[in-house]
């Protein structure tokens, strides 16, 4: 983090010094949330959360080097109180960003793919200059800061996902942290119930990046989403398409290996070079260009982006991450969260793996944030595990759960439908054989993200088959 003194960030926040003896000294090391993160010289900040209060925390994190605590209340250790602590996040950030020296500040948005996109993107931008890329998913009101905090003077490539759960949100995370890039994926279903409106109001809300870049920006759209491409006239900055069908950047000749992983040819003005992913899935593709065009926007070659794409990695856990077992099982761990859209990709990733000859085992936890569409979705999720030709399912969860389970059974699926995701667990390590493939994928608050690790790592998790 850019070195700022106590009195230096309260002036910034507009805060209060209490139980400070030493106005100057200084925070060197980024802000933290979490009281066990912290290092020597850096702001804790005191955010209420899930199970607890992180005012409790304040004197452990004082004891544990840091300078100071961002507070709502006197804590009885040096801390800067406000009256709301995420807002003052923003606040830092934002003065933390007019400390640098002007990086080029990437935002990136879309339904789904943003995680994985961002990851490939990080990876192929740290061959152009030093760059800072948001951690995990920390892409809302209080991982956006969390990230600008981690940037420095070196930092030259700030790249930061957004997420969106209505009209209004990607406007306030740009006021913070104004883009020089703005990337957009898809515009699909995810979190569909809390927009209001479908695809449109979804369109409207994530458009909201694009609408902040300045005339000497770059908006880099998806030519294979017309809700994206609609964006294009509410942008002033030039505008780079990408895709796989059409777009300035594509894919092209684009092929899966036996494990599903992908390969292509990356286009763009008359230049080519070969792309082989390290990933799993198909929709990866789409994800590789999304970054390789932001890259070659920015000055890179289509060769030098193609060998960074080709080299890249999974960085993110939850994520499509597969584990080869010793007994021939393969288990596909893509249960940090899910939609409708990622649910699809998701399947058509395991059938693509099992090659035809292997049992697919899809494990499904319920779709939240859907709205008044979630009977619908989850009851279409059935019919497409049954069109996708998976021959088990084990669907997981209540109502939402036993219409999967009901309509991908009409569809002649072996199914079988549990209450949690440890009954699942208990359920799976019997029921797998060597051989099989298992996709184990639902939202984050099903909490199947355990089960897919245990289900992985058996023996290192004390578990026996």
């Amino acid at each position: 983090m850019v070195p700022m003194t106590l009195q230096e960030i309260a002036e910034a926040v507009g805060g209060a010094l209490h139980d400070v003896s030493d106005p100057g000294a200084v925070v060197d090391r980024p802000g933290v949330i979490d009281s066990r993160l912290v290092e020597p010289g850096a702001l804790f900040i005191a955010l209420p959360g899930e199970h607890t209060d992180g005012h409790r925390f304040a004197e452990a994190a004082v004891r544990a080097g840091a300078t100071g605590v961002l507070a709502a209340r006197p804590v009885g250790v040096p801390a800067i109180v406000v009256p709301d602590v995420q807002d003052a996040m923003g606040a830092l950030a934002r003065a933390v960003l007019d400390r640098l020296k002007a990086p080029t500040v990437i935002g990136l948005t879309g339904s789904a793919g943003k995680t994985s996109t961002k990851d490939l993107l990080a990876q192929v931008l740290e061959t152009m200059d030093t760059t800072v890329a948001t951690p995990l998913s920390y892409n809302g009101e209080i991982g956006l800061p969390l990230t600008v905090f981690r940037a420095d003077e070196s930092t030259r490539l700030l790249v930061l996902e957004m997420g969106s759960r209505g009209a209004g949100h990607i406007k306030y995370l740009t006021g913070i942290v104004p883009p020089k890039v703005g990337l957009v994926l898809n515009v699909g279903t995810a979190h569909v119930g809390e927009f209001g409106g479908g695809k449109e109001s979804i369109a409207v809300a994530k458009g909201e990046l694009v609408e902040a870049l300045p005339v000497d920006g770059l908006a880099v759209l998806n030519a294979d989403d017309p809700y994206v491409m609609s964006m294009a006239p509410r942008t002033v900055a030039p505008v780079l398409t990408f895709g796989v069908q059409a777009g300035d950047v594509r894919a092209i000749d684009v092929e899966l290996d036996a494990a599903g992983r992908p390969s292509f040819t990356l286009t763009y003005r008359g230049e080519s070079a070969p792309v082989t992913l390290g990933l799993h899935g198909a929709h990866h593709v789409s994800n590789a260009t999304a970054a390789a065009a932001v890259a070659i926007g920015l000055g890179a070659s289509v060769q030098q982006a193609a060998d960074a794409l080709t080299g890249a990695r999974q960085l993110t856990p939850g994520r499509m991450d597969v584990t080869e077992r010793t007994d021939g099982v393969t288990v596909i761990n893509d249960a940090f969260n899910a939609n409708p859209d990622s649910m699809a990709v998701a399947l058509s990733a395991l059938t693509a793996m099992a090659g035809g000859g292997r049992r697919t085992v899809a494990v499904l936890g319920e779709m939240r944030e859907l709205g008044e569409e979630s009977e619908a979705h989850h009851a279409e999720l059935g019919r497409l595990v049954a069109r996708s030709g998976i021959t088990d399912l084990v669907a997981v969860g209540d109502w939402e759960a036993r219409l999967v389970h009901t309509w991908a059974v009409e569809g002649g699926v072996n199914g079988t439908l549990v209450p949690d995701r440890d009954t699942a667990l208990d359920l799976l390590l019997t029921y797998l054989k060597p051989g099989d493939v298992v996709l184990v994928k639902g939202s984050h608050s099903v909490g199947l993200e355990d089960t897919a690790m245990r289900l992985a790592k058996p023996d290192a998790m004390g578990i026996t088959c």
